[in-house]
């Protein structure tokens, strides 16, 4: 990890402890500077995953950064009595370096999601986002990635988005991010509702923390991934029982 930020270890993964502002400008730097980054973003599911497979573990730990994306975090955090200052959700930094990058004429590299929700992305990224120079935009569904990576190197963005769903999001960074000098990032399900296949929960139940509850009710078989939760809990408290002994 950078010594950037102080980091909380909750399950052996270092969560940054800072602000998405702070963290923010800490990455818009690394860019200008044109230095190699991996950032991961992290909820309870992630660490459920890296806990129990170790090799997922270690590359997620080979992280430059790896951020709180999920409440779930931060309760653990507290469990641990040290506290993290606030959610820094993968979708929020894509939107925002989105933005900067828009401002200041930057370029980002997009891989992943479905053909139709790309086919979308195309046509809403140069509206939304004028300045932004898109390097190369390519879907999900791909055998070998033989051609994109070539493509990435070629055309040596400054961010890299992978939508690919952890832990492919993840071991596609890890393998490549030394193709280029940028950014590199594991972004989820953002696509979907930056291309508005996927509606984002409104303000009132992200303010409150109930993000993961609004996305449930929308779609049921998330219901799955929101059991992890409480053995999530379970382990964590039983991390501090043993920091207290």
């Amino acid at each position: 990890m950078q010594p950037s930020f102080s980091t909380v270890t909750v399950l052996d993964l270092p969560f940054v402890k800072t602000t998405a502002a702070n963290f923010q400008q800490t990455i818009q730097q690394r860019i200008i500077a044109q230095q190699n980054t991996f950032v991961v973003t992290a909820n309870p599911e992630i660490v459920m995953y890296a806990h129990h497979n170790p090799a997922y573990k270690q590359l997620v730990q080979s992280a430059d950064f790896i951020t709180p994306d999920g409440i779930g975090i931060l309760d653990g955090a507290k469990i641990l009595k040290q506290p993290l200052p606030e959610r820094i959700t993968g979708f929020d930094t894509l939107i925002r370096l989105l933005q900067w990058a828009s401002d200041n004429h930057r370029s980002a590299y997009f891989v992943g999601a479905k053909p139709e929700v790309i086919a979308a992305l195309k046509q809403k990224l140069p509206r939304d986002y004028p300045g932004l120079i898109i390097a190369g935009i390519h879907d999900g569904y791909f055998k070998d990635d033989t051609a994109i990576i070539a493509d990435i190197q070629r055309t040596q963005p400054d961010m890299v988005f992978a939508a690919l769903g952890f832990p492919k999001q993840e071991e596609f960074v890890a393998t490549h991010r030394h193709t280029t000098k940028g950014l590199w990032m594991g972004v989820g399900g953002s696509f979907d509702v930056l291309a508005g296949a996927v509606d984002r929960a409104p303000k009132f139940w992200q303010d409150h923390h109930l993000e993961w509850f609004y996305r449930t009710v929308k779609e049921p078989k998330r219901l799955k991934r929101i059991a992890v939760i409480p053995h999530y809990l379970h382990l964590v408290r039983q991390q501090a029982k043993r920091q207290r002994s």
